[in-house]
């Protein structure tokens, strides 16, 4: 079975690479959580704990993070500098309290600036974050439980999401369990996630130190014990010549499997992990690979060639999460560093793609998405002969889609319109003429099928599809000409419709539903989002 096949391929492959994607999007080393996910199955062995609590402690540490994405605008609107929440406020995570109020404020305003701007900085994004932190907390746990459940596991392993954020001592959040309530693989999880965030820090002795000190207070003490009394066994994991392959050999039996459209359904919850960062991409790596799904028809892939490049367009923008938000969201030109970043989204699509067996043969495509026949593409510079005629179309539909869509610096282009801009840019000899072609032919004959899912009314329709595109209540009733009460009932009435209580979940729904796409409601300009 070639990557990219219709076949089976272990959950587990597929998670692992998620993995990988969660650590560029928090910006911790690669294959922070496979190390991660290795010490909590060390604990798990010295515990003696049943196959089926080794099972969801694998799983969930592997895909700890996932909801990470939901808070990324926040965050980037809160916080000083990109990396200041995992440079600060994660080592803190499972700290005191004074030690986690320590680590925000330092995330607010980094100690390297100026004391005028630190005072500015507090001051704006303190009360802020305050009112906001429930509502991170809610996303974060309401999308990591959504992801999950598409990637071919057991509901028992997302429904511990909701204990993401408990404590042994009952001060987490929501703070609706404490102690032995907190299921058994949680406890183990957050330990071997703080053990993998305090190696980052220093030596075995400090990782044992620090869980030591939070015995009792974030972490069940018998758990916490093992740590301190095993560190050299428990901690020492910078030398596995392979994290992957050790990760994917300590999978608990029996190992899970997906095939067909599963693989598929998995795939696209990856895409989703990158899109719902942002409301200008939301729906947009789906968008994609429908269009290079149809397109591909008339560009003449046979089967296997439309199973591979629809399968490498849902994840192809893996790499965006590795770029910071306020770039993506960035209204004026970017600067050298800004662009510097951009263009390497591709290869860190690329990079976390190889790892994995059964994607590997995707990269190729995946990670060529920017490549232009010119040469003048990025991140390989390749031209001509050099790129495939799968990753041609994949470039084509990516920028169609992209030009379809409201950007920070422009409003979206009609479907006419951007088949005009494609055909400009083939006669420059920037993409592939038969491509754009087969893409501007496929676009131009599509309709929108008006989606209600859920039981979704008309209005709530409109009122869902605005509020994923980042438009508050007040604009949303502006937009639609209803009164700011009014579009809040609807919104509450399709939230528990829809079965979720944040925006970021909403967003996720309406991906998977068909929500998300550019049809027929008035689109929300950049002012509208800004």
């Amino acid at each position: 079975m070639t990557a990219g096949h219709p076949g089976r391929v272990r959950s587990a492959e597929l998670i692992a690479t998620l993995s990988l994607a969660t650590d560029l999007a928090l910006g911790v080393p690669l294959e922070h959580g496979l190390r991660s996910t290795l010490v909590a199955g060390r604990l798990c062995d010295l515990l003696g704990v049943d196959q089926e609590t080794a099972s969801q402690a694998y799983y969930l540490c592997l895909l700890f993070y996932v909801g990470c994405t939901a808070s990324v605008d926040l965050d980037a609107d809160i916080f000083g500098n990109d990396d200041a929440l995992t440079t600060y406020a994660l080592p803190t995570r499972f700290g005191t309290r004074p030690e986690i109020l320590g680590g925000y404020l330092r995330a607010l305003a980094p100690p390297h600036r100026s004391a005028v701007l630190r005072v500015r900085q507090l001051a704006f994004g303190a009360p802020r974050l305050v009112r906001a932190f429930p509502s991170i907390v809610a996303a974060v746990c309401e999308v990591g439980r959504m992801l999950t459940d598409r990637l071919g596991l057991p509901p028992t392993v997302s429904r511990l999401f909701a204990f993401e954020s408990e404590r042994w001592d009952g001060k987490g959040l929501p703070g609706a369990a404490k102690g032995p309530e907190i299921p058994l693989p949680v406890r183990i999880v957050h330990i071997a996630r703080d053990v993998a965030v305090q190696e980052m820090l220093g030596d075995g002795k400090y990782v044992a130190d620090v869980i030591g000190e939070r015995s009792g207070a974030a972490f069940d003490p018998q758990i916490a014990a093992l740590v301190t009394e095993n560190a050299d066994e428990v901690v020492s994991v910078g030398d596995e010549a392979s994290p992957w392959d050790a990760v994917l050999a300590h999978e608990p039996q029996p190992w899970l499997m997906l095939e067909g459209a599963e693989i598929d359904q998995a795939l696209e919850a990856m895409g989703e992990f990158s899109d719902v960062a942002s409301p200008y991409l939301i729906g947009h790596s789906a968008g994609v690979a429908r269009l290079v799904s149809d397109a591909g028809r008339l560009f003449g892939l046979d089967r296997d060639g439309l199973v591979q490049v629809r399968r490498a367009a849902q994840v192809h923008d893996l790499g965006r999460v590795a770029v910071p938000l306020r770039i993506w969201e960035k209204a004026g030109a970017l600067t050298s560093n800004d662009w510097e970043a951009v263009r390497l989204h591709a290869y860190h699509s690329e990079r976390i793609l190889v790892r994995s067996p059964f994607l590997s043969d995707l990269a190729p495509i995946a990670g060529f998405h920017h490549e232009r026949l010119d040469g003048s593409g990025y991140h390989r510079g390749s031209s001509g002969p050099g790129i495939e005629g799968r990753a041609r179309l994949l470039a084509v539909a990516d920028v169609f889609h992209a030009m379809c869509e409201p950007r920070p610096h422009r409003p979206p282009l009609s479907t006419e319109a951007a088949s005009e801009a494609l055909t400009e840019l083939a006669s420059r000899g920037l993409l592939d003429p038969e491509a754009v072609a087969a893409v501007s032919e496929v676009a131009g004959h599509r309709v929108h099928a008006i989606v209600r899912p859920a039981g979704l009314t008309d209005r709530e329709t409109e009122v869902v599809r605005l509020l994923v595109r980042g438009l508050q209540t007040k604009q949303v009733a502006r937009r639609l000409g209803i009164s700011p009460k009014t579009a809040d009932r609807h919104v509450q009435n399709a939230y528990r419709k829809m079965g979720v209580s944040t925006r970021a979940g909403a967003s996720l729904f309406a991906m998977h539903h068909g929500l998300a796409t550019w049809g027929e409601l008035p689109i929300p300009t950049g002012s509208d989002l800004s």
